[in-house]
């Protein structure tokens, strides 16, 4: 076989995988609109207290330091949200997403990479 032919006969592979690759699903979650326009000094002292709990926390005190961030200034900027913001920010701590690939984000791109290998061995 000439390696013309080869690569007419593989085409339609190769748009397949290109196309499943291109698919990968989103991960991004609905947000809830901003409601907290009538809240309480109690309340927003309260949000305030959780988020910067999870701002002192160990690990995210460290990444905040390695982009340049002291505690001061995080507690600083906290301390200057909306209430409206700060609010859907102590709502939401659960289902925030560090930053990075998530762990099927990687087997996505690794079947990505796999497919784009055989078809390298196949054709060559």
């Amino acid at each position: 076989m000439t390696k013309e032919v080869v690569v007419k006969r593989f085409y339609p592979v190769v748009v397949v995988l290109l196309a499943l690759a291109v698919a990968v699903p989103s991960f991004a979650a609905p947000m809830p609109s901003k409601t907290a326009a009538n809240q309480s000094l109690d309340s927003r002292a309260a949000d305030l207290a959780l988020v910067r709990d999870v701002a002192a926390n160990g690990e995210v005190a460290k990444v905040l330091v390695a982009r340049g961030f002291t505690q001061d200034e995080v507690n600083q900027r906290l301390a200057q949200l909306s209430p409206q913001d700060l609010h859907q920010l102590a709502q939401n701590l659960d289902s925030l997403q560090a930053a990075g690939l998530t762990r099927q984000e990687w087997i996505w791109v690794g079947l990505g990479a796999l497919a784009a290998l055989i078809l390298v061995i196949a054709i060559g």
